[in-house]
């Protein structure tokens, strides 16, 4: 789901690693994380559901924890794009 065009991803909203960090699950309803640059919403999925996901946290950028994970980036594929991290 998370496939753009180029030009796309420049119409995405930006976010601070602040704003990202209010959507973990607890201080806002929404789930977001963000990988490489982009802002994911997890909020439908059962395994982020709590904000945690294994020692995984929300509202984070995950870029450099998935060299640690049991899957690879292609995860993302099944969550929608909402965002872009500013000054990633």
């Amino acid at each position: 789901m998370h496939i753009l065009r180029p030009e796309d991803e420049f119409n995405l909203p930006e976010y601070t690693p602040e704003q990202l960090a209010l959507r973990n699950g607890r201080d806002k309803p929404e789930v977001w994380v963000a990988y490489r640059g982009l802002i994911f919403d997890v909020s439908k999925s059962r395994l982020w559901k709590t904000g945690t996901h294994y020692e995984h946290w929300a509202g984070q950028d995950l870029t450099d924890e998935l060299k640690d994970a049991p899957h690879t980036s292609t995860v993302f594929d099944k969550f929608k794009v909402i965002g872009r991290l500013k000054n990633s």
